[in-house]
């Protein structure tokens, strides 16, 4: 997922100061997943469970990125693709309902782990996580797709 966000950063860094934030708190929000998850390379050699403090900052930063993609991101998105076309706006509309899925996920994994946990609850926390590394990537990929084209579109608009 890093990798991939590398050539999200790469491909459409600089052009917008929202997206440029957007992305820098993507990236911070992976390595808190990789952290917690005991992902290379902050695995952890005692195979010891996170803390609760720990687990409620990366949920504190999750349901900011999700929150900073629908309540700003993609509406600045959707706008830029309205006006570029109904090419660009049927794939907006096909994308954030998607995008979505992950979200009700993300805040989900959040309500369970913020509220104070017990010992059976952290005993879930691998398979949980492991299941919202794959929404998110999901998410990225939608993200990134909304991004291409929103970039295409401008870099078209700039050529003419």
């Amino acid at each position: 997922m890093l990798t991939k966000l590398e050539h999200a950063v790469n491909a459409w860094g600089g052009a917008n100061k929202l997206v440029d934030q957007w992305l820098e708190n993507r990236r911070e929000l992976l390595i808190t997943y990789c952290q917690l998850a005991g992902l290379p390379p902050y695995d952890k050699a005692d195979g010891a469970l996170p803390s609760e403090e720990q687990i409620k900052s990366f949920c504190n930063q999750l349901v900011d990125y999700v929150s900073a993609g629908h309540f700003e991101v993609y509406d600045q998105v959707a706008s830029a693709c309205e006006r570029n076309g109904k090419k660009s706006m049927a794939l907006a509309e096909t994308l954030l309902p998607q995008i979505s899925a992950s979200t009700d996920i993300a805040l989900d994994f959040n309500d369970k782990y913020t509220n104070g946990v017990d010992e059976e609850t952290l005993m879930q926390l691998d398979q949980e996580l492991s299941q919202l590394g794959q929404a998110m990537e999901e998410r990225f990929e939608l993200e990134d797709r909304l991004l291409e084209t929103l970039h295409s579109h401008h870099s078209e608009a700039e050529a003419s």
